[in-house]
């Protein structure tokens, strides 16, 4: 049996379940910071096409932070 989950959205879920200690705002602010740093541009577009065409593949942190990559700072807070 495959997986069919695309790569780039379990990776942001795995990177998700390691910030599920932290308070909800945090851990997305977190994942995010983790996309912005590590991801090639290539991810972050893949990620954000997910967020926009299938938000039910991410967890809730997943999506919350593909919302903040790359958005500015004021958003961020």
């Amino acid at each position: 049996m495959s997986d069919a989950t695309p790569p780039t959205v379990r990776l942001v879920n795995e990177i998700a379940r390691q910030f599920q200690h932290q308070p909800p705002d945090a851990a997305a602010r977190a994942v995010a910071d983790h996309i912005e740093r590590f991801w090639d541009p290539r991810m972050r577009e893949e990620l954000r096409h997910h967020a926009t065409t299938a938000p039910g593949s991410l967890a809730a942190t997943a999506l919350a932070a593909a919302k903040l990559v790359d958005a500015p700072p004021t958003v961020r807070r």
